[in-house]
């Protein structure tokens, strides 16, 4: 059986690229390859802790020598932003090099050109006539094209069976009245995911703000200036259940990221019939054409309609479409599809 890699900073998290890759080797999987996971972190089948973010120059000794062992017996490799991103150019560079001549997919989720403090970095993607660039969105698809990169976008796909979801289990977790509206902001915090707007989402509709994620990236201290400030209850955290219990036990979900290469909440929220209020970043304005009704988080008049009457025809309806629109363009089906019309064009199939 042949076998393929997936390798990264970090994998087998809650983070949004270990989440996608997840799909991605269930979809491998599904082709027919054996496949094996390398992080620099995380619960992987292979450790190289010289990958990870935050990696010491002792974890990097040797870094060329320890990741061509753990690629040895690999027939294809799929780099989840390890080559995209530049979080450690060291392993980024040693990677490129081990993989060089060698059927690998290049999987981008954040190309740095699209993060201000990383636009100076002009080394990443790397190209190599062996390899395929995959990207998560037709506007990166473009980007890639203006650099002489040639790309292929495959959306990310997401399970679509759910249930109903123990919601009062989730809420007695959280502290949460039966008949208390809550938000519910399904993200680690971080500049881009806005969460004073978030914030201010809540107070406008009286609800308690659930925000999902612990900072990251330094923005522990701005974090508790914020929520210190906000005049709606806070609750944090998220019980290590099903995604189906934590958005049911959500009356309405907000997302008003500035920027997002992609956005999964909103499509999670779809699949699991909870209203999603979607900040106009890019991508969501991409998203938006695939027929998704979202309400507006610069106006908080529709979300404090919907909750004011959730059982509505028009908020059941609008539910349904959502659902339906999500199953049809995001399935892991539909995901599937795309990945295996990529390795049947490369040869790559096992």
């Amino acid at each position: 059986m042949a076998t393929c890699a997936f390798v990264s900073f970090r994998l087998g998290m809650t983070d949004g690229v270990s989440v996608v890759a997840r799909n991605w080797q269930r979809a491998m999987g599904d082709i027919g390859f054996d496949v094996v996971t390398v992080a620099g972190e995380g619960p992987v089948d292979r450790t190289v802790p010289g990958l990870a973010i935050g990696a010491t120059n002792l974890e990097q000794a040797d870094l060329p020598g320890r990741i061509a062992d753990a690629l040895d017996d690999i027939d294809l490799v799929v780099v989840e932003n390890l080559l995209s991103i530049p979080l450690n150019l060291t392993a980024s560079r040693a990677l490129a090099a081990a993989i060089a001549g060698r059927p690998a997919i290049l999987h981008h989720h954040d190309p740095p050109w699209q993060r201000s403090r990383f636009a100076h970095i002009n080394e990443l993607p790397p190209r190599d006539p062996a390899w395929r660039h995959v990207v998560i969105n037709h506007l990166t698809v473009g980007e890639m094209a203006d650099r002489g990169i040639t790309s292929t976008c495959i959306y990310n796909g997401f399970p679509t069976s759910t249930g109903q979801g123990d919601r009062s289990a989730v809420r007695e977790w959280l502290g949460v009245a039966p008949d208390e509206l809550v938000l519910a902001h399904p993200v680690r915090a971080i500049e881009r995911k806005n969460v004073p707007a978030a914030i201010e989402l809540s107070e406008q509709t009286r609800a308690t703000y659930w925000l999902w994620g612990d900072a990251e990236d330094g923005y522990d201290t701005e974090l508790n200036r914020i929520l210190a400030s906000a005049r709606c209850r806070i609750v944090r955290g998220a019980p290590p259940v099903h995604a189906v219990d934590l958005y049911q036990a959500a009356d309405a979900v907000v997302f008003p990221s500035t920027w997002e290469g992609f956005g999964n909440p909103p499509v999670e929220a779809a699949i699991h019939r909870v209203a999603a209020a979607v900040g106009r970043y890019p991508v969501a304005d991409e998203l938006l054409k695939l027929g998704f009704r979202w309400l507006p988080t610069d106006n908080p008049q529709p979300l404090r309609n919907l909750l004011s009457d959730i059982g509505s025809p028009e908020t059941v309806a609008m539910l349904d479409h959502n659902r339906e629109v999500a199953i049809e363009h995001l399935s892991l089906e539909k995901m599937g599809q795309g990945i295996r019309s990529l390795l049947d064009e490369a040869d790559w199939l096992p």
